[in-house]
């Protein structure tokens, strides 16, 4: 290969550090100030419930698991906010490219992504390591935290025009409100008698201490939000 043509590719190089590089370096450092947000609306909502509810069975505390997550306890549930330490291009046949917004800079197709999961709280103060939890929600945020929501429910119907809506204080404390409140919607049923069937002589035996029977949302709970919009 030719030295000018060796040139040429390293040009090309250096525009693509540069450029896409450097712009997924400010949005991974904008959406973990963003994130800091979240936790501060996250305390601040648990405490003003707490203000409320003079109940101590009613579970309203938090845990700092680090800087890309926390884990909010409300009631019977635990929510994990999680922030995703990659960012990414948003798929070339979302609708969203076109849209004026995305035709005017490819670059506001780059998001970070901050996740929503739902367990049981159970699931984590008895060390159930085989319990499942589901995704409610995630909220996508680009280099100019415009911003917008998939999720269940409200989440995902509430926040969807990015163009318009940049993250505030606002939008972070009603994300963190409808999550609450989707959870907590989830009503706990019993499960089919032959999910309970067979079991080993060892679960048995542990049986006192925790039934370490895999345990979901989805299979403890009926989820009351799947079928309705009331939140």
């Amino acid at each position: 290969m030719k030295e000018k043509e060796l040139n040429k590719n390293r040009e090309h190089l250096l525009k693509l550090l540069l450029d896409k590089s450097a712009l997924k370096q400010d949005v991974a450092d904008d959406c973990e100030k963003v994130f800091r947000s979240f936790k501060k609306a996250i305390c601040k909502e648990l405490d003003a419930l707490k203000l409320k509810i003079k109940d101590p069975r009613i579970r309203l505390n938090y845990e700092d698991k680090g800087e890309h997550e926390i884990h909010a306890y409300i009631g019977s549930d635990v929510l994990v906010f999680n922030l995703h330490r990659n960012v990414f291009k948003m798929p070339d046949n979302d609708p969203l490219w076109g849209t004026a917004y995305f035709r005017s800079n490819e670059n506001n197709g780059y998001f970070g992504i901050i996740n929503i999961f739902n367990f049981l709280a159970e699931s984590f103060l008895q060390h159930r390591l085989n319990d499942s939890g589901y995704l409610i929600g995630r909220i996508f945020i680009n280099h100019e935290r415009h911003f917008y929501v998939e999720g269940k429910s409200h989440l995902g119907s509430l926040f969807r025009d990015t163009q318009n809506s940049v993250v505030n204080d606002e939008f972070i404390a009603a994300i963190v409100q409808l999550s609450f409140a989707y959870a907590l919607q989830f009503d706990l049923h019993i499960p089919p008698f032959d999910y309970f069937s067979e079991i080993t002589v060892e679960q048995i035996q542990l049986m006192g201490e925790s039934l370490k029977l895999q345990t979901a949302k989805r299979l403890g709970f009926k989820m009351k939000a799947d079928e309705s919009d009331n939140i």
